[in-house]
């Protein structure tokens, strides 16, 4: 049984990439000064698929979505699973949540004469916070992966005598339970290297680095492949917003993420 698991980490090869674009349809009310995060989302996962395809010609790139639709979380990384992708990689702008605070809008007189103030409450949020951030599966969902490494690596756990599909995976066998874990373990691992190729290539770039941070997602919970969310900038900042939207940004985003995910695949890949 071990034997398997160091034959599929042997031959582990990136042959397919899933794209998920953040968002989408009736789930995109965050938003900058004049563009939403789910079609700067999209923008960046259509340009760097682009990029993967003319750059990597041993690399099928898969999207979640290619236009302005809905798709469940549990959804996105289920088409990574069905598709038995090596990668998932699920791209969002960042947002500053929206405060309450009071101000001074004007004076009146009260009953007695006296100059007083007249106080508003107003919703505000910070337009100056910037910066790129990568997160992976936080190990407070690591059992939602379970199912779908048993699922899509159905093979490796299974004996001739079992049946063929991950229902004969028994989690009480110890040896079974030791390749689960080693193979959690291993897309963990993996996640984290990615995400940090892909924040080093952030910085190389000038960009603000906030770090790789594990972070219970949905959309990561069930990955049975090493799997990362990037946060390419903060919608919420003027400045970050347009560099997402213009040409030379869109650019330079793409380039940071083709190079970590080429260098990553040289890394894996021996």
């Amino acid at each position: 049984m071990l034997s398997s698991y160091q034959a599929f980490t042997q031959e582990y090869k990136i042959k397919t990439i899933v794209i998920d674009a953040g968002h989408g349809g009736k789930d995109g009310s965050t938003r900058g000064l004049y563009s939403t995060e789910k079609d700067v989302a999209l923008k960046t996962a259509l340009n760097l698929g682009a990029a993967i395809e003319a750059n990597m010609k041993d690399v099928k790139v898969i999207y979640t979505r290619t236009e302005d639709v809905f798709i469940p979380l549990y959804e996105r990384i289920g088409i990574a699973n069905n598709a038995k992708a090596d990668l998932f990689i699920s791209i969002h702008c960042n947002d500053m949540p929206v405060y309450r605070s009071t101000v001074i809008t004007g004076y009146k007189k009260n009953s007695k004469g006296k100059k007083v103030p007249i106080r508003s409450t107003v919703s505000r949020k910070s337009t100056n916070t910037r910066g790129v951030e990568t997160f992976v599966s936080g190990m407070g969902r690591v059992n939602e992966q379970d199912e779908a490494i048993k699922r899509e690596n159905a093979s490796i756990f299974l004996e001739e005598n079992y049946k063929e599909n991950y229902e004969g995976f028994d989690q009480s066998n110890p040896e079974d339970a030791i390749i689960l874990g080693l193979m959690k373990n291993t897309f963990r691992t993996q996640s984290l290297k990615l995400a940090r190729l892909v924040q080093d290539q952030y910085v190389n770039a000038g960009r603000i680095n906030r770090g790789v941070q594990e972070k219970s997602l949905a959309v990561l919970a069930r990955a049975g492949m090493p799997a990362i969310l990037t946060e390419i900038g903060f919608i919420s900042n003027p400045d970050e917003e347009d560099y997402m939207n213009s040409e030379a940004g869109q650019k330079e985003i793409v380039d940071c993420l083709l190079k970590a995910i080429e260098n990553y695949k040289k890394n894996v890949e021996g």
